[in-house]
């Protein structure tokens, strides 16, 4: 376990605000800060509802809603990370209140088979298509 004064050595300052857009990169939601920033850019992170850019300062205790792919994740911050650190010291900072109902959508949009179509076949035929949409809606 960490003591409190290593925190400095950390990246982990005693400050009451942070961006966004570090903290999410630092807390390992994103793996650069690049991708936090446009999600924050395209809507896609959320606090109480509302989207943020990515220079919005967030403080302890604050929700944060992240649309990845089918999933919306939520993140309580329980500390503030300017810096990357190892995932352990980062997992202390974040609490995750993503509820299970969303990670099952994930496992049924995993098993739905995909049609797949060879490169240079040309356009699906009708009878081909239906059965690529027969696939999909299964």
């Amino acid at each position: 376990m960490i003591n409190r004064n290593d925190y400095a050595n950390l990246g982990m300052d005693k400050q009451s605000k942070i961006r966004i857009d570090k903290w999410l990169w630092a807390v390992r939601v994103y793996k650069t800060r690049t991708l936090a920033s446009e999600a924050c850019n395209s809507g896609k992170v959320k606090i109480n509802g509302k989207s943020v850019k990515p220079s919005r300062l967030i403080v302890i205790d604050e929700e944060i809603t992240v649309q990845k792919k089918l999933i919306k994740h939520r993140y309580k911050v329980l500390g503030l990370i300017e810096k990357r650190v190892s995932a352990k010291i980062a997992s202390e900072s974040v609490e995750n209140l993503t509820p299970e109902s969303e990670t099952i959508k994930l496992t049924i949009a995993k098993k739905q088979p995909i049609a797949h179509r060879n490169r240079g076949k040309g356009r699906p035929t009708k009878r081909e298509r239906r059965q690529m949409d027969k696939l999909k809606w299964e």
